[in-house]
């Protein structure tokens, strides 16, 4: 179906994002494809799988489920199935935003209390529930923390760290800041019980009795969570621990909160951010996100209406 000059304007977006997806499935990088159209990897990945999932709805295409919609691997194995498919689609536009699920400070605690009933491992899994809330760490961020990243040589909380350009998804440091008296509190107690183990040992008298390299959670056989190529993304250096994963999925389920995931989790605490005073640069610091617009897209910050703000202004 060709494209008419009105439908493109109105439908801007997504004729920008199948653009976006063409490259990609032609065998385009996420970052080669952002640079060409100036936005961040992020973005241009958050736009094809969006697109991809409304082309499999709306026209459909051979080989593809909605849900491999998400795989650029799948995708680039079906590009002659898609550009068929591409043919016969009228897109709708697509949001700018998208439906977010914020978490009250009493909705945080109940999942906790379901997840301390029924977890296995109770102060690891309530340590991994409260970190996702209290950094806006991405899990696989979090499956790379290491005992150094959280406690200073004498044992107390680096209150102030960074995370690593190793440790972050995109290769570059950020500040970390852990502040959360519950994630000190269980944290305190997984340690407790690694040391009770003997997992990840170093000297008594430094990092409370705790290696400095060894990562932050274990697995429950005390080993590192496997951290793997991500082989859904091919030509990307991207990775993936599908375990730690699993164990979120089945907290997730645990807390009992709908729309809990630990994008919304990231979300809530942007939400926090911004009702404590942060800009669109401070949240983007702290979440690794280099571009005002795209903290907008995934939230954008409370706007005050005129009235609120002149009332009483005197």
């Amino acid at each position: 179906m060709q494209v008419s000059p009105q439908n493109s304007r109105r439908d801007e977006n997504a004729w920008l994002s199948i653009e976006m997806l063409r490259a990609v499935i032609d065998g385009e990088t996420y970052e080669t494809v952002g640079a060409r159209f100036g936005v961040s990897r992020t973005a241009v990945e958050r736009r094809i799988k969006a697109i991809a999932v409304q082309l499999t709805q709306v026209v459909g295409v051979d080989g593809i489920k909605e849900e491999g919609a998400a795989f650029v691997r799948r995708l680039r194995l079906c590009r002659d199935a898609i550009l068929v498919a591409l043919a016969n689609f009228q897109p709708q536009a697509l949001p700018t935003t998208r439906p977010t699920r914020i978490f009250s400070a009493e909705d945080v605690a109940q999942g906790a209390v379901r997840i301390k009933g029924r977890a296995s491992r109770t102060w690891h899994d309530l340590a991994l529930y409260y970190i996702l809330f209290s950094t806006g760490l991405r899990p696989l961020e979090i499956a790379r923390l290491e005992v150094r990243d959280y406690l200073h040589p004498d044992g107390n909380v680096r209150r102030e760290s960074e995370l690593r350009a190793e440790v972050a998804i995109n290769g570059k440091p950020r500040p970390l800041y852990f502040s959360s008296s519950r994630l000190d509190k269980v944290l305190a107690a997984y340690f407790q019980e690694r040391c009770r183990g003997g997992y990840g040992m170093g000297e008594p008298d430094a990092y409370r009795g705790l290696d400095p390299g060894s990562r932050v959670f274990l697995s429950p056989r005390g080993e590192p969570y496997k951290i793997l190529p991500n082989n859904d993304a091919p030509g990307q250096d991207r990775h993936v621990c599908r375990a730690l994963l699993e164990t979120y999925r089945k907290l997730f389920r645990y807390a009992e909160l709908k729309g809990l995931s630990a994008q919304s989790a990231r979300l809530t605490l942007m939400s926090r951010m911004y009702e404590r005073g942060a800009d669109e640069e401070q949240v983007g610091v702290i979440l690794g996100i280099g571009e005002r617009s795209a903290v907008r897209e995934l939230l954008p910050r409370p706007r005050p209406t005129l009235a609120e703000i002149l009332d009483e202004s005197v």
